[in-house]
């Protein structure tokens, strides 16, 4: 029966072509906090959703010494006090159908057959039709090691008849382009690179795929999304948190590593992007690599890029440590727990305009957004006094956490005077629609199952990120150390002069 002549498919119901087919997802790394408060209740979500096969099955793989039934009980906590949706005992009980747990280590060869039979046990049971994806929610060093053993157990392999297995890897994708390189080597005479997921949960996110929609579902923009008009641009990532407990991964990553590379490069990406072709991946990904590939990088990287690292300070209304004092920290530690680069890309759209990004822990609040400022109009028919506390028309797409829009204008102050002042127009996603906007990991792990590549960045956006990186870290290295700032501050002052040498200031969001 044709798809047109089913009497029970409704045609308005736009769930249909993106519910998961029969699968499984298997998590290496599943006692984790990513496991534990993101991963697990994005696999409930979507089954609440009604986005998972009824048969879907749940694999954790550890070393632990659990049975299923302990599993069972660790993921229904972690969906109990994590997930988005409301826990529904039905929904549970038959997810609950498909846990599996599996005991060893990553080069336990007993652990990996285990797996494998466990695998062919719910192809039976579940009726997941061999179709499984492997989720590495470990430390990057795991990687090969992983992969390696699903290779050599049979675990990786395309079965004929249509069924997949898929690969799934966290960020970081390297450390440097040369480590990149070689773990996309290894990845890759595993799994095709069509079945290799890279994470980036930032591109999961509603306010990220919104800027697509806005800049290229409405004719508004377009017009003066180009050097003509853009006077530049700035992307911010800040969090208002130290680093907690991940001291053993963060120190001698950074901050330029752990977030440039991969979230604010694909955010600069997208905004500067030309329109794609159509929205499947490889038309994306082709006008992502061609903005990344025009990326500059500034003639002074002494005076272009800042790096700096939290000193003591008072974080809401709490005194806090500096990075030097933190657990696990060497006192001589050169990481930078702040960075601010300046790029330009060399098109014609882009010619000119300078890109400003800047990351950084313990800054003043947590907030993500791009803000594209204007130019000033060419001329104003007012006298000074009029226009003394009117700035600059921006756009700014509020990423997190208040997801939204606003767009900052000049507008005349009541009285008797012409006085023009600044004003801001808003956009709120919980003010204009009634649904809430599902997690990025819901919607990435459903792109995993689905084989919808269209949020993961490619091989190739992974090694231009990194060849625009690399020079900077390899200047940081060899020439002094970062700047001091207090936590709870919007980072060091050389930051502020970088932009000022400019003629320009950062935004205080």
């Amino acid at each position: 029966m044709s798809t047109s002549s089913n009497p029970l498919r409704d045609a308005q119901d736009r769930r249909l072509p993106r519910i998961a087919g029969p699968s499984g997802l298997v998590i290496f790394g599943v006692t984790g906090d990513l496991s534990r408060k993101k991963l697990m209740p994005a696999v409930y979500d979507l089954a609440n959703r009604g986005l998972l096969p009824p048969g879907f099955s749940l694999i954790g793989f550890a070393r632990r010494d659990w049975e299923n039934e302990d599993f069972a009980q660790i993921v229904h906590d972690a969906v109990k006090e994590h997930a988005r949706t409301p826990f529904r005992e039905e929904v549970w009980q038959q997810l609950v159908q498909g846990c599996r747990f599996v005991q060893g280590d990553f080069d336990d060869d007993v652990a990996f057959e285990t797996l494998k039979s466990t695998i062919h046990e719910l192809d039976a049971a579940q009726g997941t039709g061999g179709n499984f994806a492997f989720y590495l929610s470990v430390p990057p060093k795991f990687f090969p090691k992983v992969v390696q053993q699903l290779k050599k157990h049979g675990l990786a392999e395309q079965k004929k008849g249509g069924s997949w297995r898929r690969a799934v890897i966290e960020k970081p994708f390297g450390h440097d382009l040369a480590s990149a390189q070689e773990l996309n080597r290894i990845v890759h005479e595993v799994f095709p690179p069509e079945e290799v997921f890279r994470i980036d949960h930032y591109l999961g996110k509603e306010t990220v795929q919104n800027i697509l929609a806005l800049r290229f579902a409405n004719t508004l923009f377009e017009p003066i999304w180009n050097r003509s008009y853009v006077d530049h641009v700035q992307i911010t990532m800040a969090e208002d948190i130290g680093i907690g407990g991940r001291a053993g991964y963060y120190d001698g990553i950074g901050a330029a590593r752990d977030v440039i590379q991969n979230h604010l490069l694909q955010l600069l990406a997208l905004t500067a992007m030309e329109e794609p072709a159509s929205f499947e991946a490889d038309a994306l990904v082709a006008e992502k690599t061609k903005v990344l590939g025009a990326v500059r990088l500034p003639k002074d990287l002494g005076k272009e890029t800042v790096r700096g690292q939290y000193a003591h300070g008072w974080q809401g209304g709490e005194e806090v440590v500096g990075y030097l004092e933190e657990d696990g920290i060497d006192p001589a530690s050169k990481t930078d727990t702040y960075a601010a680069i300046k790029l330009e890309i060399d098109n014609r759209r882009w010619a000119g305009v300078p890109f400003y990004l800047r990351t950084g822990k313990r800054l003043g609040r947590r907030v993500t957004e791009i803000a594209v400022v204007f130019q000033r109009a060419p001329h104003s028919p007012f006298d000074h006094t009029a226009t003394e506390e009117l700035g600059q028309n921006a756009l700014v797409i509020r990423v997190q956490p208040d997801e939204g829009v606003t767009m900052r204008f000049g507008s005349k102050v009541p009285g008797t005077s012409m006085e023009v002042r600044d004003v801001s127009m808003d956009f709120a996603y919980g003010e204009s629609f009634t649904e809430s906007s599902p997690e990025a990991y819901e919607r990435l792990i459903l792109d995993v199952l689905l084989g919808d590549a269209n949020l993961f960045p490619r091989l190739r956006e992974v090694e231009l990120s990194w060849q625009i990186l690399d020079p900077i870290e390899q200047y940081w290295e060899s020439n002094g150390k970062p700047a001091s700032y207090p936590a709870g501050t919007w980072g060091p002052i050389e930051a502020d002069e970088m932009l000022a040498r400019d003629g320009r200031s950062w935004r205080r969001p």
